[in-house]
């Protein structure tokens, strides 16, 4: 397979472009890594183009060791690229920047590594032929090699993906997070991603191998094609052509059939002029939740009052693109512990270590994410009703008689994640990173200029619009809080900071130094007033931050409900236009998402096989 910074003067057509491949870090990379190596594998004579915005990850550090994935969000990264916002008044003006990856495999390749599937209900709730859980089942456990707990015929054993513990826990904080919810009623289950258990906790199994390295899907579906990962030799497959470090900028029509796509050098790596290949027998579009629309947008398909200020010429009125955008709603809270240095990530986070060492000794903590639990969590009936009747009614609506669904998932970090602030004491840290699944609130990404991918574009999160979203994380705040004062040789008070800013004279106000190893049995609930629970309400304001969740803005829904995308992932209206990644998702998911995006890819490739005649995946 070639791998090109520039494609070559004599590959003026193909039969598939795959565009966009990771211009969105919410998993745009990662389904279409996915879709082109599987239409490779179905027919040798197929010709496939994958257009890739950032860069090969091949023998890149950063990516391939796990600890290191933090180094993704530097500002002179590389690998990602930031979507900015305007002010938003109900989350205090701020403007909110939600990363987005700049790399070949896309988020995959700089993500936490989480290995959770979404539920039975979010299959099914998306409503669409083909793509109901029992349907996805098989594409599930075609992507991965499993090795964890559960029943094997739900979990894949010869996959491309693996999914294991890796090879370094810090188990002490493991185990305590594990004993105080089972006694705050959240007991261990043996397998959180059945699709069907739910309100409880697990020991993580992650995208890393046993060997802990980390499994993207450009390692794991794109580079075996290669003999030597970004070498540019063929291994097998010559009709698999990877294009790195450009842009599509719009997609090419005859009439309503996208026949080719236009590209160009991406400016942080190159200056190319734009460029077109045609398209002989389909054009996917996977550049994520941000670059899919916007990509559409500029090809002129979307909402004609969009296009038209935008001086787009319309090809197709198809108002649902760009809407419906979606993310998990992220707070994180942390405390001081008497971890040692060897149980968290905050020597090497903070710069304490030698990195290069590390990775000359190939040191085991390398493997690991600092992510050892995952959960998913429902409220009690009195917990719902003391969040208000307006509150309530909702969740009777939506999530009592639904027990498939989580009201939140939180995945406990041992670090403090981020760089040491000036008043930060040097020490082990333990944080609690939570979100809420299936946010009320929806925001939108358009696009204001014709031509110019990188120009500012027209986004908002609406985080919390909708006052109910403030109120799950009122219960999220408290129900963390409770856990971790049970976790005994952990817990050694809250970082102020990273806390909403009680009353000093209130039961619920900051411990700032709790004596360690105090047993479980003298810990009691703190009684939180309303004036307590404004506080709480002001602060997740204040602070809430994405999830790199995005999803939702080509959604697979009929076009008089929204929607952009047929249930065989065509656009409505247009021929030969396909969509594979996270932005066709309708309804949202508990799940980190980076699993929901490779079934999606897995699904999408049988898809397109089967409509190109070259039989079932």
């Amino acid at each position: 397979m070639p791998l090109y910074t520039q494609l070559p003067d004599e590959i003026k057509k193909v039969d598939v472009v795959v565009a966009g491949a990771s211009s969105n870090l919410p998993k745009g990379g990662t389904a279409g890594c996915i879709v082109a190596a599987r239409l490779a594998e179905a027919d040798p004579a197929l010709a496939v183009l994958v257009v890739e915005g950032g860069r090969d990850n091949a023998d890149d550090p950063s990516v391939a060791h796990p600890l290191l994935f933090m180094s993704h969000l530097a500002p002179a990264s590389d690998t990602t690229r930031l979507y900015t916002g305007g002010a938003e008044p109900q989350i205090g003006d701020r403007r909110l920047a939600v990363p987005a990856g700049g790399i070949l495999g896309g988020g995959s390749s700089v993500n936490m590594m989480q290995y959770t599937r979404a539920q039975r209900h979010d299959w099914d709730s998306w409503e669409a032929e083909g793509w109901s859980a029992d349907e996805m089942v098989p594409f599930l456990r075609k992507l991965e090699t499993y090795q964890g707990p559960g029943k094997a015929e739900l979990h894949g054993d010869n996959g491309p993906i693996f999914v294991s513990e890796g090879n370094y826990v810090a188990k002490r904080p493991q185990d305590e997070f594990i004993k105080a919810a089972a006694q705050l009623g959240y007991p261990e289950h043996v397998d959180l991603q059945d699709l069907d258990s739910n309100n409880g906790v697990q020991r993580a199994r992650r995208f890393v191998s046993a060997e802990g390295v980390r499994s993207d899907t450009a390692r794991a579906y794109i580079h075996p094609k290669m003999k030597h990962g970004g070498s540019g030799e063929s291994g097998g497959y010559p009709n698999l052509h990877v294009l790195v470090q450009s842009q599509v900028v719009r997609v090419l029509f005859e009439g309503q059939k996208a026949v080719g796509v236009e590209y160009r050098g991406n400016p942080k790596f190159q200056n190319t002029p734009i460029r077109s290949v045609r398209a002989e027998k389909m054009v996917i579009l996977s550049a994520g939740t941000f670059g899919t629309p916007l990509i559409l947008e500029r090809s002129g398909v979307g909402d004609q009052a969009i296009l038209e200020a935008a001086q787009v010429a319309v090809v197709a009125h198809i108002p649902g693109v760009g809407r419906n955008y979606q993310d998990h709603h992220l707070m994180m809270y942390t405390y001081k512990t008497t971890l040692k240095p060897d149980e968290t990530a905050d020597a090497i986070i903070a710069g304490r270590v030698d990195v290069g060492a590390l990775l000359q000794s190939n040191a085991s903590i390398l493997g690991w994410n600092a992510q050892d639990i995952t959960c998913k969590l429902r409220p009690s009936d009195a917990e719902v009703a003391a969040l208000g009747s307006e509150f309530q009614a909702a969740y009777e609506r939506d999530f009592k008689h639904h027990e498939n669904k989580p009201l939140a998932m939180m995945a406990p970090a041992s670090a403090f994640p981020g760089p040491p602030t000036p008043d930060m004491e040097p020490g082990q840290y333990y944080t609690v990173t939570a979100f809420t699944v299936y946010p009320y609130s929806r925001g939108h990404v358009h696009i204001k200029s014709s031509s110019d991918p990188n120009a500012p574009v027209d986004f908002a999160t609406d985080f919390l619009s909708d006052p109910l979203d403030v109120k799950k994380h009122v219960w999220v705040y408290k129900k963390q809080r409770e856990i971790v004062r049970r976790m005994p040789s952990v817990y050694r008070g809250e970082l102020p900071g990273t806390h909403p800013p009680f009353a000093a004279d209130s039961g619920a106000a900051l411990i700032l130094d709790y004596e360690p190893n105090t047993p479980t049995e003298a810990v009691k609930d703190i009684v939180y007033t309303p004036e307590d629970d404004a506080v709480i309400e002001q602060w997740v304001r204040d602070k809430v931050g994405t999830t790199w969740h995005s999803l939702g803005t080509c959604a697979m829904a009929p076009l008089e409900r929204g929607g952009v995308v047929d249930a065989k992932l065509g656009v409505h209206g247009l021929r030969n236009l396909k969509v594979a990644d996270l932005s066709i998702a309708p309804e949202n998911v508990a799940a980190n998402t980076a699993n929901t995006a490779m079934a999606i890819g897995e699904r999408a490739a049988d898809i397109f096989i089967r409509e190109l005649g070259l039989g079932a995946s």
